[in-house]
């Protein structure tokens, strides 16, 4: 609970903001002197407040998680590991894929990407993405190579090169819609700019900011200048597991399940240009895909 508290001394008041929050049978607090007077701005104050508090929080369980993570891999076997990295990528796959409109099962995509039997009743431009992202993840979790424009370029390019070619591996030079958002994304002639920008944040943030933050806030930036004219989900997903991976952090998979909370996120974060909803979203939903590390 966030509160205004006034304390009288020696005749004159003075304005404190305070923040108490419950754990365990402990009561913790924090405050922040305001002045002898209300500030215009205290709804801004407020919130750095609490983002202040939630970081410490969430990145505390989120390092907890990492380094807990890091133990159990290193206790297992290389052939454990591999296999765990061979699910997460069919399971990465399934659902970026399916979230994006694809129509194969968990289960034909488990067959096709594990054991090479494709399904004989699927459109083959779903099988035919579905394997280039499998490549593409393994491929990228390779790489020496950092994001840049023209890597992202590549990553499109080897997404779609077989299934979409009239708009892989290049920006789009055309206005687009994202069906059922109210958002409507950057006009063809902001693109370029805003991807430079985008670059150049990415380069002065990536080791400064904490890596799960700056996932999740790639992941929406990305996504909101749509670059592309199809893919740019599955290309921000992909930029977002990067990120973690190059960071020794756990990826995440946003189930297929949950795209409808994703989806709010994403837009209320757009639509109130606020990365901060977006990225509460991510870190809940991170912390407890990964809780099984807090113990």
């Amino acid at each position: 609970m966030t509160t205004i508290r006034k304390r009288r001394v020696k005749g004159k008041i003075y304005h404190y903001l305070e923040h108490s929050t419950r754990e365990g049978d402990k009561v913790q607090k924090k405050e922040i002197y305001l002045g002898t007077k209300i500030p215009n701005n205290i709804n801004e104050i407020k919130q750095r407040l609490l983002d202040d508090i939630y970081r410490k929080k969430w990145y505390a369980d989120i390092d907890k998680i990492s380094k807990n993570y890091a133990k159990n891999q290193k206790m297992m076997p290389e052939s454990v590991r591999e296999k765990e990295i061979e699910i997460f990528a069919t399971d990465f796959t399934y659902d970026t894929q399916r979230i994006e409109g694809s129509t194969l099962t968990h289960k034909e995509t488990a067959d096709l990407l594990e054991r090479g039997i494709s399904p004989g009743n699927k459109p083959m431009r779903d099988v035919q993405e579905a394997q280039n992202h499998r490549d593409l993840f393994f491929d990228i979790l390779k790489s020496n190579k950092d994001i840049s424009l023209q890597e992202v370029l590549d990553w499109h390019w080897r997404l779609f090169n077989k299934t979409k070619p009239g708009i892989v591996g290049k920006t789009r030079k055309y206005q687009v819609k994202i069906s059922g958002s109210r958002f409507t994304p950057p006009s063809p002639v902001e693109i370029f700019p805003m991807l430079t920008e985008f670059f150049q944040w990415y380069n002065k943030n990536k080791n400064k900011v904490h890596p799960v933050e700056i996932a999740a806030v790639a992941h929406l930036k990305f996504v909101t200048i749509h670059p592309f004219g199809d893919g740019n989900g599955r290309i921000s997903r992909l930029v977002m597991n990067f990120i973690l991976g190059r960071k020794k952090y756990p990826m995440l998979d946003i189930p297929y399940e949950y795209r409808s909370s994703y989806y709010n996120a994403l837009e209320r974060s757009q639509m109130k240009k606020n990365d901060r909803i977006f990225l509460q979203w991510f870190v809940k939903r991170y912390i407890k895909e990964y809780k099984r590390y807090l113990r």
